[in-house]
């Protein structure tokens, strides 16, 4: 239960902890740099939220402005009660999984946030924390994915448990998004292009390959 009168830095602590959220991921919800919240829970720093932040955060939470530190009528709320739709925030990355000739970028820091419905997450079968949106390169992968398509990438969807389906892998150090095909024997595999004019790797070792999760979603501007 939320008290009235907690310190702010305490409120926000435990509804951290209770949804499963983490302090980077927050403050890139935010767009501060990514220890922004812990430095304020842990350190006081800043003192208070800044209202637009504070603002953010109660929509996020489905909490009113004022347990966080904002001004209004002092009223406690339950974590039951009925809340606002929250949004996720999903990291894009700053790289493309190639559909074509290769990719070799590695960069993969945090290049913006992506917000989504917390509950259509839950329905994908994903965990907001471990899925993340990368760019489309290329059109081996057309008419499934096309050139500059953004995928969400499930990262605990990996060699563990993969099966047939569209995944993000490395082989050879090259980042791609293929589709994955099990076969007749045992213990392989093979990448496939769904545009027969890219190439296809048969019966290939899964030890040499690094898979980076499965696809589960797409979007594509349109023109």
């Amino acid at each position: 239960m939320l008290s009235d009168g907690e310190d702010p830095r305490i409120v926000l602590e435990r509804l951290i902890a209770e949804r499963g959220e983490n302090y980077a991921d927050l403050s890139r919800l935010l767009k501060r740099n990514p220890a922004y919240i812990q430095q304020f829970i842990k350190r006081g720093s800043p003192r208070k939220l800044d209202e637009e932040d504070r603002r953010v955060l109660a929509r996020y939470f489905g909490v009113a402005e004022e347990l966080l530190g904002g001004p209004g009528a002092r009223v406690a709320i339950e974590r039951k009660s009925r809340p606002l739709p929250a949004v996720v925030p999903v990291p894009r990355l700053a790289l493309g999984a190639s559909a074509g000739s290769g990719s070799l970028d590695e960069d993969e820091r945090a290049a913006g946030v992506l917000a989504f419905d917390a509950n259509w997450l839950r329905h994908l079968g994903v965990r907001p924390q471990r899925v993340s949106i990368i760019r489309v390169d290329g059109e081996s992968m057309a008419p499934t994915l096309n050139d500059g398509d953004e995928i969400m990438v499930d990262h605990d969807d990996d060699a563990t448990r993969m099966r047939d389906g569209v995944y993000v892998l490395r082989l050879d150090g090259v980042l791609m998004v293929k589709r994955i095909a099990t076969g007749p024997r045992r213990g392989l595999f093979s990448i496939l292009s769904d545009n027969a004019h890219y190439p296809a790797w048969v019966d290939i070792d899964p030890s040499l390959v690094a898979i980076v999760g499965r696809v589960v979603w797409t979007g594509r501007r349109l023109v």
